[in-house]
């Protein structure tokens, strides 16, 4: 497979795991029961989670794909993807690595003018690469804070404690955030969710078994590979042979 098609597999793997908690891929020899202390209450907010895709994100997901042209929905996905990499350099910074910080940083420039505020990759198709991406629960682990226990949050779906306890510090690299007008912020983050969501309608199929625990072994499994910046076996990622994009 080529590089870019492994880059995006993954990718869309990584959207599996963090859209709610309602998807995962093959994690068939990864077993994440010891690293689940809080199962029982876990599972709930899992059911809460899954209900709420079901009955209502799915819906609105579908709806979105139906009438969005392939070449808009992909610029949406692309534009969106393109701020992540603000999160992805700090990071990269934080944990010292100064080559995936040139590269990102490259990327974000490059993508955010010739290609039209993200919405083209432009940067891809000139060498820099999209990584797998950065966040301040890596750069935790990276300074020697353990993971901690698995954890479902409400909304936000499958995390480790310590993931979950870098949300608000990442949430200041996003900048949708410091959108004045509130409807309009808001609107944004519902089409950024919208988006993600539509991108991984057709990975549906690769489910199978208990689904609670189908996620949280290949999570955790990712979080694993991510950080050890892939020096790890990586059949979560490595699973998605077919289409990506996120």
């Amino acid at each position: 497979m080529a590089k870019g098609a492994k880059v995006a597999n993954r990718l869309k793997a990584a959207a599996m795991a963090a859209i709610l908690g309602f998807m995962g891929a093959s994690a068939h020899a990864y077993d994440g029961a010891e690293a689940d202390p809080w199962e029982g209450m876990n599972r709930k907010i899992f059911a809460f989670n899954d209900t709420l895709d079901v009955y209502f994100l799915k819906p609105v997901a579908k709806g979105y794909r139906a009438v969005m042209p392939d070449l808009v929905e992909t610029g949406v996905s692309n534009a969106f993807s393109n701020l992540l990499e603000i999160r992805n350099v700090a990071n990269d910074i934080l944990q010292w690595k100064w080559a995936a910080a040139g590269n990102d940083s490259g990327r974000f420039l490059i993508n955010s003018t010739i290609g039209v505020v993200g919405v083209f990759d432009v940067a891809g198709q000139i060498g820099l690469d999209k990584s797998d991406g950065e966040d301040f629960g890596q750069t935790l682990a990276a300074w020697g804070v353990g993971e901690g226990p698995f954890v479902v949050v409400p909304f936000f779906g499958p995390k480790t404690l310590g993931s979950a306890v870098g949300m608000p510090v990442d949430s200041y690299f996003n900048p949708i955030r410091y959108v004045d007008h509130v409807p309009t912020r808001n609107t944004v983050y519902a089409t950024d969710l919208v988006s993600a969501r539509a991108s991984i309608l057709s990975a549906e199929e690769l489910l199978s078994g208990d689904k609670y625990t189908f996620m949280r072994d290949a999570y955790l499994q990712r979080r694993e590979y991510l950080r050890n910046d892939g020096e790890v076996e990586d059949s979560f990622g490595g699973d998605f042979d077919e289409e990506a994009d996120f």
